[in-house]
């Protein structure tokens, strides 16, 4: 091993190598390609910086000076990427070495800067490299080693083309070592095509991996999901403790509830800044922060060396992602505890995850609040306060409280400060109790109140609930019955609040609106009255009269479907009195008519004659879309009409008849012109033109239109 590296290990405290960073540092494998499959927490990082140190170095124990980058290391998220950029820094850091990072979510001027002033290994997420190579940022001539960290992670996340797309640009005489914790088909392919004869190495801790982690199953209610991660997290206090979610709102929710519980929690989801992430992961390692809810994009980057619990408020996709959520902790030989929260409908699917992670759960109820207590009292007991020596500037303090109190309230007033720094613990329910059914136990002694609002103010249980938890400075368990009536509601509550609440109302004993508090000596009577006049029989009803036998009906034929239909009999009682009809029979019609008054008809002029117009007759004005009938004399310079005064309303009255011929069917004022073009009487053909026309009517004489139908002049038309 290179001296400077030896020399950085020991500096860190690493005495022995795991069995991962042995197996990548086997000298026979030192010009190699490798695909390394290990668990999550095995060393993987530190093991990658020794298998390409002498690729990087050469024969010498000092990088020279920084300039083109001469090694990537690729990871899928920008935690990760941070953190292996930590590592690298103090295991390089002896050697000289310069160490950039490249992320999603930095500057990219700052970053550019940084690759000109040169670096000797570059530490990146795929999108960020990506776009450092297409902007000409970075200078891949002299790449002798391309480690691609959490490889099958980077392929679920959706970053095969840009892999590819890097592998491409980098140049072909290079190192290429593929590090994951599973080896799935995807991931044996993308080595199969960059990567040459790559040597296939699995470490002896895969067969018994997961021994640091107990593996906790526990049946929850559906409705106690939130109060079990409650209490799971004040059984253990642990120093740090991750709770994973599948989506955003699911991790608002929990971090706004643990903080009203008090409990000092960070956020960490893909829509925080990177800043925010820094920041929020920053506090988890100083302390400032024991809880941080967290979405899959944090399972692959997050190394915090107080890391004790892992609770899975929501069960994983897949059984890779428990293991990788697990793996945050139970790291580098310390112990941890991964806490699966399972509802009675989940449990075939946790049954399943937990079959293909192949591991050994144990089933069991959450933690209750007795459990809890008892763990808080052996935590207690086991402080080290209690064989502390005396401060000496709070001597005079002691003496004097051991003189004005007695040892049972100076240890009443010790545990009671004692608990009021930590959260309360939740009362759950059994599993196997139905959804509907809220199981209260026996609530204990209680005062009853009387609130001055009542159903005619529109006051619910829902709407009464919170407001006395929030002027009484009450939680809901120290709430028992609460019955709406009319005008006012009757409150239980439990006798060791009662004070509390009624010194937080103060003495006007008021709460919002205005409504007024009362306390009652005993329990109001609860009991239904009568039911109200009207749902019973009324007393002055008398028996129902006996209207006698009902009469019998004769019974119904057989229905027989071969039988004649028979006509339908004749019902005496709706028929009407019969019309008087003449038994002489009825004269067949006649042409005649019926009186001596002659009928008048219109004479009719015979086919191919038309007779004189009467000069009386009035002009029949002209439909919209109709042409001019022509007269006995036309003059073709007067029957031109202007298109734009050629509309007529339709509503407007006819005018007396004319002796045009009849037609049974009158044309559509719509319809187009050329459909009546073989209508004498609705176009104007001019005289000279006759002879020219296609068309003949009935009587032989031809009319115009067709082909040689001259286009009308534009004239004016002003009707007589």
């Amino acid at each position: 091993m290179i001296q400077t590296i030896a020399d950085a290990l020991a500096k860190q405290g690493y005495e022995t190598l795991t069995p991962v960073q042995k197996a990548v540092t086997d000298p026979a494998l030192a010009d190699a390609d490798l695909l390394v499959s290990a668990q999550t927490g095995s060393g993987k990082t530190v093991g990658f910086g020794l298998a390409i140190a002498p690729t990087l170095l050469g024969g010498s124990e000092k990088f020279g000076h920084a300039g083109a980058p001469l090694a990537l290391i690729i990871a899928p998220t920008r935690e990760l990427a941070m953190q292996v950029s930590r590592e690298l820094t103090w295991l390089y850091g002896p050697a000289g070495a310069v160490v950039t990072t490249c992320v999603g979510g930095m500057d990219t001027r700052t970053e550019r800067r940084a690759l000109d002033r040169g670096a000797h290994v570059v530490v990146a997420t795929p999108g960020r490299l990506c776009d450092h190579i297409k902007r000409n940022n970075i200078n891949l001539n002299d790449i002798r080693a391309v480690v691609l960290d959490e490889a099958d992670e980077m392929l679920d996340l959706g970053f095969r083309d840009e892999l590819e797309f890097i592998l491409s640009e980098a140049p072909e005489e290079r190192r290429t070592l593929l590090f994951s914790a599973t080896v799935p088909a995807a991931i044996a392919k993308l080595a199969k095509a960059y990567q040459r004869n790559a040597q296939r190495v699995e470490t002896i801790g895969e067969a018994k991996q997961h021994t640091d982690i107990e593996y906790r199953a526990l049946n929850v209610h559906p409705r106690d999901i939130e109060n079990a991660i409650i209490n799971v997290l004040r059984f253990y206090e642990a120093k740090n403790a991750i709770v994973f979610c599948n989506t955003r709102a699911a991790v608002a929710r929990l971090t706004t509830r643990f903080t009203n519980r008090g409990f000092s929690v960070v956020a960490l989801s893909g829509e925080l800044s990177q800043s925010e992430r820094t920041n929020a992961l920053q506090a988890l390692r100083d302390g400032r922060a024991r809880v941080c809810i967290a979405t899959d994009v944090a399972a692959r980057g997050i190394d915090l060396p107080n890391l004790e619990l892992v609770i899975h408020a929501d069960l994983p996709s897949n059984s890779d992602t428990l293991l990788h959520r697990s793996g945050r902790t139970g790291r580098a030989g310390r112990k941890g505890v991964s806490a699966l929260i399972v509802p009675a409908k989940l449990r075939s699917k946790a049954n399943r995850l937990i079959g293909g992670a192949k591991l050994k759960v144990e089933w069991a109820n959450p933690p209750s609040a007795e459990e809890v207590n008892a763990e808080d009292e052996k935590r207690l007991l086991a402080d080290s306060a209690w064989s502390d020596p005396i401060p000496d500037d709070a001597a005079g303090f002691v003496a004097n409280l051991v003189e004005q109190f007695s040892p049972e309230q100076l240890a009443t007033a010790f545990v009671n400060l004692y608990r009021a720094r930590q959260s309360a613990p939740e009362q759950l329910a059994e599993p196997g109790t139905p959804a509907d059914e809220k199981p209260r136990g026996d609530f204990g002694p209680s005062v009853w109140f009387s609130i001055s609002i009542g159903r005619n103010q529109e006051a619910e249980p829902r709407t009464i609930l919170p407001m006395i938890c929030r002027m009484g400075d009450l939680t809901k368990d120290d709430v028992g019955a609460i019955r709406v009536q009319p005008s006012h509601t009757f409150v239980e509550i439990l006798a060791t609040s009662a004070a509390k609440f009624t010194n937080a109302l103060g003495p006007d004993m008021k709460v919002e609106d205005g409504a007024i508090v009362t306390k009652l000596d005993k329990a109001p009577d609860l009991s239904r009255g009568p039911k109200p006049a009207g749902r019973g029989p009324k007393p002055d009803r008398g028996p129902k009269p006996d209207r006698g036998p009902r009469p019998e009906r004769a019974p119904r034929p057989a229905y027989d479907p071969d039988a004649p239909t028979a006509p339908r009999k004749p019902r005496a009682e709706t028929v009407e009195a019969p019309v008087a009809v003449s038994e002489t029979p009825r004269a067949p019609k006649s042409d005649k008519p019926r009186s001596d008054k002659p009928k008048f008809e219109k004479p009719r002029a015979p086919k191919g004659e038309r007779p004189p117009k009467s000069h009386k007759t009035e002009r029949t004005p002209m439909k919209a879309g109709a042409a001019p009938k022509p007269k006995s004399n036309p003059k073709p310079e007067s029957f031109d009409k202007p298109k734009a005064k050629a509309v007529w309303k339709k509503d407007k009255p006819a005018g007396p008849r004319t002796d045009a011929p009849r037609s049974d069917a009158k044309p559509a004022a719509d319809k187009p012109y050329k459909a009546r073009a073989a209508d004498p009487s609705k176009r104007f053909v001019p005289p000279n033109k006759l002879g020219k026309a296609g068309g003949k009517p009935k009587g032989g004489k031809p009319v115009g239109g067709g082909e040689g139908a001259p286009k009308r002049p534009k004239t004016s038309f002003r009707p007589k």
